[in-house]
């Protein structure tokens, strides 16, 4: 992969020693084949910026590259303002908040829950079933009977005031339409690297509003909302889980960089095969995240409206992402 660019690179300047105005064209090769960044976050929406915040004076401040994914998303789940992720989101057609996270790191190291209810920190759950049990996914009831083993609290089961108010005025119609879009996304997924090149994970959401009970998206399924390689990089989607669920988005991507793509690219092909494999897609919004070894990027999404917090030891900064449709 990296040889790849590096042989392009070197045969541009290469060349441009013997053809006149071909320094100023090297000028503008697109921003995957500039030099990447270390220690880098990306998280997926506006929440990214406190997130990526955390996330970041973790690592800086000792924490490993998994400390600082963990204690990023931690920081959303935790945001009453927020209604896609954490105990505060919205509910299931039944009026229950259920969540579901996961959180992996480059060496194949990967926890998962889903179909939660009452635990306020799932990421921080599935970081149990990663590091405590031989299993990789634990869900429901037994999700939230190893969570009292492990003595976390169980909260109370009632909605959050906002989400309360939001499904009051749903149940007017109960009309179910699981539909992703600029005004009702999901998700926070948070990929990082740190100075030394290891890479981590982490996607944690209350899913789907007014879902039928017992869903699950595509957050805690390894290789759909989260895949993580140390010796290629690491990618996180966000949006309608179904869509990313059927071409194993995550996965996709990384295996993409593997075979020599950049992280836009892989990001692009990825929503290109999300497309030719969902129908109605006018209806579905998705967009990934994507970093190489290297510490070079991607974005990319469906329709427009997808941003991104990118942080680095001095920067933190919500960028739009290109998309494959336009307005």
């Amino acid at each position: 992969m990296s040889q790849r660019r590096k042989f392009i690179k070197q045969s541009l300047m290469g060349s441009a020693f013997f053809i006149p105005g071909l320094n100023q064209a090297f000028a503008r090769v697109p921003t995957e084949f500039s030099a990447g960044q270390k220690p880098l976050i990306l998280s997926t929406w506006n929440h990214g910026i406190p997130a990526n915040e955390a996330a970041m004076a973790k690592l800086t401040g000792g924490g490993s590259i998994l400390d600082a994914v963990e204690a990023g998303v931690k920081v959303t789940e935790l945001d009453l303002d927020n209604l896609s992720v954490g105990l505060q989101g919205l509910p299931d057609r039944e009026g229950i908040t259920t969540l579901d996270a996961s959180i992996m790191t480059g060496d194949g190291s990967c926890g998962t829950v889903a179909f939660v209810r009452q635990i306020k920190h799932p990421i921080s759950l599935a970081r149990m079933v990663m590091e405590k049990t031989p299993h990789v996914m634990l869900v429901g009831e037994g999700a939230r009977q190893f969570a009292i083993s492990q003595g976390f609290p169980l909260e109370e089961e009632i909605l959050s005031p906002n989400a309360a108010i939001e499904y009051q005025k749903w149940k007017v119609t109960s009309q179910y339409k699981p539909i992703i879009n600029i005004e009702n996304h999901d998700t926070i997924g948070m990929i990082g690297i740190d100075s030394n090149g290891k890479l981590a994970g982490s996607c944690t959401t209350s899913g789907l509003a007014y879902k039928m009970h017992g869903r699950v998206g595509d957050s805690p399924i390894i290789g759909a909302g989260l895949f993580v390689d140390d010796e290629v990089g690491a990618a996180t989607a966000t949006g309608l889980g179904e869509s990313i669920i059927r071409i194993c988005g995550s996965f996709l991507i990384v295996e993409l960089m593997r075979q020599g793509r950049t992280p836009q690219e892989a990001c692009e092909e990825a929503v290109k095969r999300l497309i030719a494999k969902n129908k109605n897609i006018k209806d579905i919004q998705a967009g990934f995240l994507a970093i190489n070894k290297e510490g070079e990027t991607g974005a990319f999404a469906v329709h427009p409206g997808f941003n991104f917090a990118k942080a680095t030891s001095s920067k933190n900064e919500l960028i739009d992402s290109r998309s494959h449709f336009t307005l």
